[in-house]
């Protein structure tokens, strides 16, 4: 890992940084999906999701350069790092915060993101469901950890 990462709580003004971080990471994580499709929902990422959540940022060397959001006590809603600091224990380290806190965790990750996928097995996580996403034209798996 490149640098001290240091993890906390969301504050109001990191905001800006996180939506960015969040609609670049999305869109780069899901090119089968159109970047439309994440950019028109911005907005309810901002005015719903995030109200709801709480959320742990990543900075380093005074960047957000991850956050993870943990809805109704146990559903992740959210983890990204921002490219260019992939592969560097960041997602690891956010996951390790939310497991801290919570027994229990679920998530939702498009059958296609092989990449969250494996990162998300190598977590502990393992499949329970799947759904297909008439919106995206895609299958979602949903997945599962609990604290032993």
């Amino acid at each position: 890992m490149s640098g001290n990462v240091m993890i906390r709580p969301f504050q109001p003004g990191d905001i800006d940084p996180l939506l960015s971080l969040w609609l670049q990471s999305t869109i780069s994580a899901h090119p089968f999906i159109s970047p439309d499709y994440w950019r028109e929902s911005l907005p309810l990422v901002r005015d719903e999701y995030l109200p709801q959540s709480r959320s742990w940022v990543a900075v380093q060397e005074g960047l957000l350069t991850g956050f993870i959001s943990v809805m109704m006590d146990q559903f992740i809603g959210a983890v990204f790092v921002a490219p260019g600091y992939f592969r560097q224990g960041i997602g690891g380290l956010l996951m390790a915060r939310a497991k801290q806190r919570y027994p229990v965790l679920s998530l939702e990750v498009y059958r296609l993101n092989r990449s969250a996928r494996a990162f998300y097995y190598h977590q502990g996580f393992r499949e329970t469901g799947s759904v297909f996403n008439a919106e995206t034209g895609h299958s979602i798996l949903t997945l599962y950890w609990r604290k032993e």
